[in-house]
């Protein structure tokens, strides 16, 4: 088989797009969706076009945004909604190949080499794509397409909204290098700073460096860079049923006030640990350890593991893991800024493990056909139809 032809699917301002679906006043008019202000997270987390081009910027606060567009639409965030149409979406990506690698809730790689002589060339395939997902989704994407993942990539960022960009062996070196290496996937702030020292601004003069001289700067790190500015990565796209097993389910949450009494952390854990054991048992997943991550408010962190007697995917046993952890290692009446709670050392929900006798493990059949009727209602109600009476009326900012 010839050379590797590699897709990245954008979608253009995904949230804000999908939205507007479901807000036509908004059309013609600066939007942005963003967090509850109330739950400290009142920062924009996507704007359309017309916002955009007001200068208001992804991650800046609400009152910074309003102060550059005073007649900016706010609309709250609906992440169930997103996540149906990145499944409609990539649906529609498989038609073309089964080589699809979901990157984020907006973008996806494709391996489309062996699709050629069915749907023509990358580039017919990156056009088909945007034209069937505007018909049947009302949304726009776009797309790179080259011969490795790093450079389809900064394909797909370099023309939007609602283009098509191909990076091959013959023009990549034109279209990229004059670019900033901070357009450079994994290139951040600290990187580019150790970059600006070694007198490098461009994707071009990273290419130039010797790989010597960038490993013994940044490591395995410069490896990297130094294979991703010259399209020598290989990475292949790997789509879900090839992917590595899932290792461990965390959920956390900066909550609207710091937690301080007893009842403030149980009610925060309650909705963590019920949100995580669901999450398992979606995944049909059980757990031999729980971990809880704790920020005080000067963001002093500390992380904390108990192993469990016998694998759970109960929402009680992994509460009363992390309480005992919390009531272990944190000092009575310090405030709590952030909470996680983490499910670790995962297995299969229907494998079999050899557990102490000594333990005394506590498992309760009736406890785990609760919970599947519980999933039941979730399913057919959504999340939000049952949940603890201890969450109800709640003012650390949990909604479910």
């Amino acid at each position: 088989m010839g050379e590797r032809v590699i897709l990245h699917v954008d979608m253009n301002a995904f949230y804000a797009s999908v939205e507007a679906l479901f807000h036509p006043e908004t059309a013609g008019k600066p939007m942005a969706v963003c967090g509850d202000p109330q739950n400290r997270r009142g920062v924009i987390l996507a704007k359309n076009d017309l916002a955009k081009k007001a200068g208001v910027k992804t991650g800046e606060p609400i009152w910074e945004a309003r102060s550059k567009c005073p007649g900016l639409i706010l609309l709250p965030p609906h992440h169930d909604l997103y996540g149906e149409y990145c499944v409609k979406a990539n649906e529609i990506y498989g038609r073309f190949t089964d080589l699809v690698e979901m990157a984020g809730v907006d973008e996806s790689y494709l391996d489309v080499t062996g699709s050629a002589h069915l749907f023509g060339s990358g580039r017919d395939i990156a056009d088909q794509i945007r034209q069937v997902v505007r018909q049947e989704l009302g949304l726009t994407v776009s797309v790179g397409v080259s011969f490795c993942k790093v450079f389809a990539k900064l394909g797909s960022d370099y023309q939007k909204p609602d283009a098509t960009t191909v990076i091959s062996r013959e023009n990549y070196r034109e279209i990229l290098y004059p670019l900033p290496v901070t357009d450079l996937m994994y290139v951040g702030r600290t990187t580019a700073g150790a970059l600006r020292d070694m007198g490098v601004t461009t994707i071009g003069q990273l290419a130039e460096l010797d790989e010597t001289r960038l490993v013994s700067r940044l490591g395995k790190h410069g490896r990297s860079l130094f294979l991703y500015a010259r399209g020598l990565e290989r990475e292949p796209v790997q789509p879900a049923w090839d992917r590595e097993d899932i290792k461990s389910v965390g959920n956390g949450i900066t909550f609207r006030r710091d937690l301080i009494s007893e009842r403030d952390i149980r009610t925060g854990l309650r909705a963590l640990s019920e949100s995580v054991a669901y999450r398992l048992r979606k995944k049909a997943k059980k757990c031999l350890g729980v971990q809880v991550t704790i920020k005080d408010p000067a963001f002093k962190t500390i992380d904390r593991q108990v192993k469990l007697p016998c694998p759970c995917n109960s929402g009680k046993n992994i509460y009363d893991a992390a309480l005992e952890l919390i009531f272990r290692s944190w000092e009575k009446g310090k405030p709590i800024r952030l909470l996680t709670v983490t499910a670790i050392n995962l297995v299969a929900e229907d494998e079999n493990v050899l557990v102490s006798l000594f333990d005394n493990p506590a498992r309760d059949p009736r406890l785990e056909a609760l919970d599947r009727s519980v999933d039941r209602l979730k399913g057919k109600y959504g999340k939000g139809i049952i949940k603890p009476a201890s969450l109800l009326n709640n003012d650390l900012g949990i909604n479910s």
